[in-house]
């Protein structure tokens, strides 16, 4: 069927650079995975528990197409009590099929052709296709590694233009865990009104924040109107499988949203917003757990990683460390290859996340203290022997 034309926007996408290395280490034995970007933890019972007791009652027809009345409340309450942001929860909360499918409906919904939207890198895959395929420009702003990857209020004026629509910013950053401090929002918020702009505000791992308070950009004096917050629960609550998500913003980011969801999916799968309404409702204490296991580990990877030579920044949330690779003079492809075809121990090269994270790479300490001991292990073991 070669002769049929097919769409030259999703021709031109590039297949993402993080599955190449899931697909190498799956046919290997021994391989350590400090690659996924997943919670090691398992659904905690009790939410595993409410999703088959819907099943049991017979839920099993759709939900209203932003989801059960129930849930919305509850996600609004979440946002209040714990990021003091309010929203409706009848008409500012869609649930959606994951993180993943709000920022794709939020682009769809704000973009005309030729917009551009501003995509701080390092950053996730799929920022800038998403951007791409709603019609938009994805404009690639480079946070530097001696600015621990912090993108500047002076990087950002500079790329802005009259076509800029939006910015799409991510605090705690994938890959690199950086996370912004309220003055540091409060900075991007005043180039946000001045220009006034759109912030799409990724906050999927605001549950995993470290040594400072987590601080939604939406409670940024100012910020309620122009902001499109994303989540979901698929990092802070270990939910990754069960692809449940949500937006939150006001109405009239919300209406043109819901059209879009309410056309390509109707409503996210029904058992999975009863385990999340269960997991709001009891499940803070599951998250307080899993954050102090993440904290412990973060600070063994981040110490370890320095001591072998290999500068690591101390990220301030998420569950990535993002160390140096350029003492070893390989680009961080090589370097994540042969790391993993010489000591089987899987990372991503920084340099997918876009051009500031070549010479790093990408390291998930979402996995077992047991398991990250034995891979820092491996790891100086290579660099000692391929360091110039």
């Amino acid at each position: 069927m070669s002769e049929f034309v097919l769409s030259r926007s999703v021709e031109a996408l590039q297949p993402s650079g993080i599955r190449r290395f899931f697909n190498l280490a799956a046919g290997m034995e021994g391989v350590i995975s400090l690659g996924v970007g997943e919670p090691d933890f398992v659904t905690p019972w009790h939410v595993r528990e409410a999703c088959i007791q819907s099943l049991e009652k017979g839920f099993t027809a759709y939900t209203a197409n932003a989801g059960l009345p129930a849930l919305r409340k509850e996600i609004t309450k979440y946002l209040n009590n714990r990021f003091s942001v309010s929203y409706n929860p009848e008409t500012e909360v869609v649930v959606t099929v994951g993180a993943s499918q709000a920022i794709d409906i939020a682009f769809r919904a704000i973009l005309n052709p030729g917009d551009e939207v501003i995509v701080i890198e390092p950053s996730f895959v799929s920022y800038a296709p998403v951007v791409e395929l709603a019609g938009g420009v994805a404009v690639r702003v480079q946070a530097l590694g001696e600015n621990e990857f912090k993108v500047t209020p002076e990087q950002l004026e500079e790329a802005i233009t009259e076509r800029t629509k939006a910015i799409l910013l991510c605090t705690p950053n994938n890959p690199t865990g950086t996370m912004l401090n309220k003055q540091e929002l409060e900075a991007i918020a005043v180039l946000v009104k001045k220009h006034h702009l759109i912030v799409v505000a990724d906050e999927i791992y605001a549950e995993l924040s470290y040594d400072e308070e987590y601080h939604s950009f939406a409670n940024i004096e100012g910020m309620y109107e122009h902001t499109v917050l994303i989540s979901g629960f698929s990092k802070g609550f270990a939910m990754t499988g069960w692809r449940l998500g949500f937006v939150a913003a006001p109405a009239y980011f919300i209406e043109p949203m819901l059209k879009i969801h309410q056309y390509t999916l109707m409503c996210a799968p029904t058992m999975s917003q009863y385990a999340a309404l269960e997991a709001l409702q009891t499940g803070n204490r599951d998250v307080i757990e899993m954050k102090k296991s993440y904290h412990k580990r973060r600070n063994f990877i981040v110490s370890s990683l320095n001591s072998i030579g290999m500068e690591c920044h101390l990220p301030g949330g998420a569950f990535y460390a993002f160390p140096s690779i350029k003492s070893t003079g390989m680009t961080s492809e090589q370097f994540a290859e042969r790391l993993l075809m010489e000591q089987k121990v899987a990372v991503v090269p920084g340099g997918v996340f876009g051009e500031s994270g070549e010479g790093y790479i990408r390291c998930s300490y979402a996995t077992s203290m047991n398991q990250l001991i034995e891979a820092m292990k491996r790891i100086e073991a290579f660099v000692h022997q391929h360091c110039k």
